[in-house]
């Protein structure tokens, strides 16, 4: 990811990701309404997330791990999605891997957005020494399966049942992706 101008990665710079119009940026407190607005965008569509309604800024910024969380933003400034990741446990042993939360807007899917946070988030975590970034998504969320698919992930298999969602039992894939830099 090419960070020349210093405000982060063009999608249509040579070896960009091919996102039009689209530039990657680290998430700041003044992108909260805008995050937090694709985030109930997802949870709305039912097959993102067991929550049912987006945390406060807060919350939300408390939990993502400074370092490692990016927005994507079209020429106005306007948020089209977000990845963030937060630690899997405080345990030692676990100090290099993180689970991690991507959400586009329905708006700005299947324009390489997704992959274009995936490759940030990504990138961060391979330079801070972080080896596994993990997550579960709904088997019916064919788009995030397979962007993540195209990132280098791989599913581990599936927990059946794990959870209820709106009085429903659901199963999530388990997926990761295990850093080849990282030895």
């Amino acid at each position: 990811m090419s960070e020349a101008d210093g405000n982060g990665a063009d999608a249509n710079e040579p070896g960009g990701s091919g996102a039009y119009g689209v530039r990657v940026v680290p998430m700041e407190a003044g992108h909260a309404d805008g995050v937090l607005a694709v985030y109930r965008l997802g949870i709305d569509e039912g097959n993102a997330t067991f929550e049912t309604a987006a945390p406060g800024w807060e919350r939300f910024d408390a939990a993502k791990l400074p370092g490692h969380r990016y927005v994507a933003v079209d020429e106005t400034g306007r948020v089209l999605g977000w990845v963030a990741a937060a630690p899997v446990s405080d345990r030692c042993a676990y100090a290099g891997v993180v689970e991690h939360s991507v959400y586009v807007h329905p708006d700005a899917r299947g324009r390489g957005t997704g992959l274009v946070l995936l490759r940030a988030l990504i990138a961060s975590t391979e330079a801070a020494g972080i080896w596994t970034i993990q997550s579960g998504v709904f088997p019916e969320n064919t788009g995030s399966l397979a962007l993540h698919r195209k990132a280098g992930f791989r599913v581990i298999g599936t927990r059946e049942r794990i959870g209820r969602h709106h009085g429903v039992w659901r199963d999530v894939v388990l997926i990761e992706r295990r850093s080849p830099a990282i030895a």
